[in-house]
């Protein structure tokens, strides 16, 4: 048996959610990768998936060795990059991730820039509005913005957002303007989710952090929708500034509240640790932290 195969095989399982699934994913016959399993779990002495007709569940013997074959397929595959000179040439894929709007404005025209310097480099940029794995998904460098829960990754920060709640002239001079954050109860709101770090409608005052929230007037599930709808004059939002900062600047939106405004958001490039970190990595790093930290240094100037 090629265990290396096996683990491959189990992981593309677990992954699909079910044999049939995996089977396609692989481009494998159904029949094989049934016995491919079947075959790994003789050689191991235990059960490693349950099967049912609503799919496939791993054991707890299946999930800690699938997560181990993770591992060493990863450093299997870095093996075989540093052997072939991938590590010290400037080449090949590249896979980054960040959220929509962020990765918009900011990341694409430095990475854009960073692929004209170093024409051998094929860059996938994957823009989401969630935590997206580094792991699972074969990530080389994401961007996050919020405080970071695993510190088993390497954080470059490149500058800090603030969460800002806003409003149009229009709805305004309508319902008139909070003064604090107590009269938010008797505006509309416009919620949304979809976003990573999740804006609440928390203030500080004296040092301590409260929460007031207007009457939700309309929900939506995407930032833009929640922007157009303030701009349409329906009622106060709640979101990060670099995401309406031309609607600021502009005037088309006006800041409420500042002085009651929580902490900034911390903005960080994050990556996997690596004894041998390849070259092409290295230097989108080297080539995005300063320009990033430069365009978040415009954006708010001083923090």
């Amino acid at each position: 048996m090629d265990r290396f195969e096996a683990m491959s095989v189990l992981m593309a399982v677990a992954e699909a959610g079910s044999l049939s699934a995996g089977a396609r994913r692989l481009r494998t016959p159904l029949a094989t990768v049934s016995r491919k399993v079947s075959e790994l779990e003789k050689h191991l002495g235990v059960r490693l998936v349950l099967r049912s007709s609503r799919g496939l569940a791993l054991t707890d013997e299946g999930r800690a060795f699938v997560a181990a074959s993770r591992r060493i397929l990863d450093e299997l595959q870095a093996a075989e990059r540093q052997a072939a000179g991938d590590y010290g040439a400037l080449r090949g894929g590249l896979h980054v991730t960040a959220p929509i709007a962020f990765g918009e404005r900011h990341v694409l025209p430095v990475a854009l820039e960073f692929l004209k310097e170093q024409p051998e480099i094929n860059l996938r940029l994957t823009l989401a509005d969630r935590q997206v794995s580094l792991a699972d998904e074969h990530i080389d460098v994401a961007l996050r913005i919020g405080h970071l829960v695993d510190s088993a990754l390497i954080a470059a920060r490149v500058g800090a957002v603030r969460r800002v709640i806003c409003a149009s002239p229009t709805y305004l001079a309508r319902r008139g303007v909070p003064r604090q954050p107590d009269d938010l109860a008797g505006h509309d709101g416009i919620s949304f989710q979809g976003f990573a770090t999740a804006p609440e409608w928390r203030y500080r005052r004296d040092s301590a952090a409260f929460a007031v929230e207007p009457r939700p007037k309309l929900a939506v599930n995407t930032t833009e929708a929640a922007i157009q709808a303030a701009l349409a004059g329906l009622g106060i939002i709640r979101v990060l500034s670099y995401q309406v900062s031309d609607e600021l600047r502009s005037g088309r939106l006006q800041l409420l509240l500042p002085e009651f405004a929580p902490e900034p958001l911390p903005v960080n490039l994050i990556y996997a640790p690596a004894d041998l970190l390849p070259l092409k990595v290295r230097s989108f790093l080297d080539w995005t932290v300063p320009r990033l930290r430069a365009r978040m240094a415009e954006l708010h100037p001083g923090g």
